[in-house]
């Protein structure tokens, strides 16, 4: 009888069901099968339209007071101040022609042809000029009241007068003379980002604004006042009151516009199309920079 020989066992280790997530069938690499076939047009996919404004999309309202808002009402009123500055150009030589007229009239007669287009041009300038004042002012007044609002909101503190009282100071005479001076440089101050306990210092653009608005008003009322003299060399001195009145009205125009510009500018943020882009064309007075060392052709990387 044979001895017993040793059973010779392997012990396998296998988890039991369940103890690890069987791989689904969607996990699964598959195959690429082409790009899809559809039997019809799909539906779906991006609208084919261009990049658009929310304002042109029906349905969204744009807010009154907004910074875009207060650029385009900005553009319109530069562009009425600037058309008004012409007129009052054309207004001042009207003007002094018309003293030319009434200088030459001490030597004789002059011809009715002249005179009629001297007149034709005093009273068409005068009354062009008349229509671009109210114009002018009125979207000036609207540009103020919108950038007072926008930057009330940006720098978290509001103006020290209400809309109403700035109107009632600009309508007021004397006080005409100074409050609109006042309005501008605390709206000034507020969009230059100043702290609302410092004092509004107006710059230099704001001044001479400032100083050609009074000029311009104590003219017109000295003209006012010089129209009920009934002399002839009143009369020949007033023409020259008008032109003068005239310049003023244009400086004050062309100054209005370039307030307005200045801070539209200040409110708005920088738009990257208008920034020119710079090119490096030498270094000077630089430090060498460190070069790399020279590696050898068989070396690797």
């Amino acid at each position: 009888m044979q001895p017993l020989q040793p059973m010779r066992v392997d012990w396998v280790a296998t988890p039991p069901p369940g103890a690890y997530p069987q791989p689904s069938q969607r996990s699964q690499k598959l195959s690429y099968g082409g790009p899809p076939n559809y039997p019809v047009t799909p539906r779906w996919g991006f609208p084919l339209l261009a990049w658009r404004w929310p304002t042109a999309v029906a349905g969204a309202v744009e807010q009154a007071d907004s910074v875009d808002g207060v650029r385009r009402l900005g553009r319109t009123a530069q562009n009425s101040l600037w058309l008004l500055a012409a007129v009052a150009v054309w207004g001042a030589l009207s003007e002094i022609w018309r003293y030319v007229l009434v200088a030459l009239s001490r030597f004789g007669a002059l011809s009715a042809g002249v005179v009629s287009a001297s007149d034709a041009m005093v009273v068409s300038s005068a009354a062009i000029t008349i229509t671009g004042c109210l114009l002018s002012l009125v979207l000036t007044l609207l540009w103020v009241r919108r950038a007072r609002n926008v930057a009330a909101t940006l720098v978290g503190y509001g103006p020290s007068r209400s809309d109403a009282a700035a109107l009632v100071g600009l309508l007021v005479p004397g006080m005409n003379l100074v409050v609109p001076g006042s309005v501008l440089a605390e709206l000034e101050h507020a969009v230059a980002r100043r702290p609302a306990g410092e004092r509004p210092r107006p710059s230099k653009l704001v001044r001479r604004w400032w100083g050609l608005w009074m000029a311009s008003g104590l003219t017109f009322v000295i003209t006012v006042l010089w129209s009920f003299r009934d002399s002839t060399q009143a009369l020949a001195d007033g023409v020259l009151l008008h032109a003068f009145g005239d310049l003023l009205l244009a400086g004050v125009a062309v100054a209005t516009a370039l307030v307005v510009r200045r801070i539209t500018t200040l409110l708005l943020p920088v738009d990257a199309a208008s920034v020119r882009l710079m090119r490096v064309v030498e270094v000077k007075d630089a430090p060498e920079p460190p070069l790399r060392p020279v590696r050898a052709s068989g070396s690797p990387r």
